[in-house]
């Protein structure tokens, strides 16, 4: 049996879509199909977390490899989506989290499918009257930007970021380091040098931030990418997220400061 994380990127999208996509026809909220709260124990790696669900201690799986260490703190209440497959090694995985008042998806299979219904529903100003748009659009031969679109004044990428991390209010990523996220800063900008519109849009996924920045502390580097992007043609966005227990959709423009 091909283990649960042998999966490619483009292999999870394609699973989470047909699973999330499917009940929600004609409707923009992407919503989980079966969810229970728990309480969260210990995350011992990046792909698993302990949690206490209908009084007993299980092995979860977490659906994002980020740190979330400032949500994911013993006794916090936590969501799960149960698993379809009953040959998974795990029944659940964790997918949101409350922070305080602030309930927090971390699902980081979701913010592609958020951003594209978005744009599909024209709910997203910066995207009028698209013509098309792909998922995971090969570009330069190797490389895959999360999506493509195209209108009929320009066409180009949209590169996606989920951003989970929130410090008084104010959304930052990204929660570690990150060379990969620098190359694709880098990659975006070679695009629009190349005459492709360049997008990096930032989906915070809660509600309740005052304004987007980069986190300059954690990654100086990606911070600097950041800001050359903006100055060499890249626009940078930055949307919140309606969340709730069972799912996540599209919320409001947020500020973005660089």
């Amino acid at each position: 049996m091909k283990s649960e994380l042998a999966y490619s990127h483009h292999g999870l999208i394609q699973e989470i879509s047909s699973r999330l996509t499917y009940k929600l026809r004609g409707c923009k909220y992407l919503k989980y199909p079966s969810v229970k709260d728990a309480k969260f124990i210990k995350r011992p790696n990046r792909f698993i977390a302990h949690v206490l669900v209908d009084n007993h201690e299980e092995i979860v799986r977490v659906k994002t490899t980020g740190r979330c260490r400032e949500i994911l703190q013993e006794g916090t209440v936590v969501f799960l989506e149960e698993a379809k497959n009953t040959e998974r090694k795990t029944k659940y995985s964790l997918i949101a989290a409350y922070k305080e008042d602030k309930l927090i998806n971390i699902d980081s299979q979701v913010p592609n499918l958020v951003v594209y219904h978005g744009i599909k529903e024209g709910v997203i100003k910066e995207f009028d009257q698209v013509t098309t748009l792909s998922k995971e659009i090969v570009y330069d031969n190797s490389r895959f930007f999360d999506l493509y679109f195209e209108t009929t004044e320009q066409r180009g990428f949209i590169e996606v970021k989920g951003v989970t991390l929130e410090n008084e209010s104010i959304a930052l990523f990204p929660d570690a380091p990150t060379q990969r996220g620098c190359k694709h800063i880098y990659e975006m900008i070679k695009a629009v040098e190349e005459g492709y519109a360049g997008f990096i849009f930032f989906l915070i996924q809660m509600k309740g931030v005052k304004y987007f920045t980069p986190h300059e502390i954690r990654d100086p580097e990606f911070a600097k990418a950041l800001k050359l992007a903006s100055e060499n043609g890249v626009t940078i966005l930055a949307y919140d997220s309606i969340v709730s227990e069972d799912g996540i959709t599209i919320g409001t423009s947020v500020e973005v400061r660089l």
